[in-house]
């Protein structure tokens, strides 16, 4: 649980296709020039399956965290249509742009979970002069087959009677839209070819790759490309015995790679 030094307050962001909802976490007496932590969440997440994490994190780092449900996601509104094959590169101009513009932020540090990560990277990429820090969680850099076989096994899961409603929880009736919106972009042919080949390169800060051996979507090459690839100095924490949600399976080892990686590569601003 967090502690009582750590204030918890909710937000909704109306942007320009919806009602976006946030969660912002602070940590008392905190030093407020120092950038915030934005989290960006995985293909089935949301604020919620953060769970106690974004707190820890707040007060590990003495930053404030700040988590949102995507549009379609969440308490947030529906989305939209179709999610579009673009929708990772849409996000630095989308509910991510609307959130840092309501909460006044300048800079800020980025931290993404598996498809949260690959948005990550684009924010970086796109905001090179704002973004101190990138850090990736069990994140994918291509279509491999590991993610495709990982999908495919979750799918045949969800079809079991009982499995969407445990989605239902966190998305109510967008539940459906977020599982087979997840499904059917990753398995599609022509989201075959996606990679984060072309803007990997374009980041320029501090990078912190963090990743499961044992990660059921993804292989050690995805952490590999990411810290190879970066036009920055980058770091592989590999963590072992651990699957697809390091945050949950191995919080004490992630929240320590973070607050190592943050001594290291300590910079501050002014933040709104």
């Amino acid at each position: 649980m967090p502690s009582s030094a750590t204030e918890v307050l909710d937000i909704d962001i109306l942007s320009a296709d919806g009602n976006i909802s946030a969660r912002c976490w602070s940590v008392a007496d905190a030093d407020s020039a120092l950038a915030p932590i934005i989290l960006l969440h995985d293909s089935l997440g949301s604020v919620a399956l953060w769970r106690e994490f974004p707190a820890h994190l707040a007060e590990a780092t003495q930053r404030r965290v700040i988590a949102y449900d995507r549009l379609g996601f969440g308490l947030s509104d529906r989305y939209p249509g179709a999610l579009p094959l673009d929708f990772i590169e849409r996000e630095v101009t989308t509910s991510f742009a609307a959130v840092v513009k309501h909460l006044q932020i300048e800079r800020f540090i980025v931290l993404g979970h598996s498809v949260g990560g690959c948005m990550a990277v684009n924010i970086a990429a796109a905001c090179a002069e704002r973004c101190e820090g990138l850090i990736t969680i069990a994140t994918m850099t291509f279509v491999e087959q590991q993610v495709l076989d990982g999908i495919r096994d979750a799918q045949q899961l969800f079809a079991q009677p009982g499995q969407l409603e445990k989605l239902e929880r966190y998305h109510g009736g967008k539940a459906r839209w977020v599982l087979d919106s997840w499904i059917n972009t990753w398995t599609s042919e022509d989201f075959a070819d996606w990679s984060l080949d072309q803007v990997l390169p374009q980041v320029r800060c501090p990078t912190l790759s963090i990743h499961g051996e044992k990660d059921e979507y993804g292989s050690l090459l995805h952490p590999e490309r990411i810290v190879s690839r970066v036009a920055a100095a980058a770091t592989l924490v590999e963590l072992h015995d651990c699957g697809h949600v390091p945050h949950r399976e191995k919080e004490g080892p992630v929240l320590r790679a973070i607050g190592h990686w943050l001594e290291q590569n300590q910079t501050s601003s002014v933040t709104g």
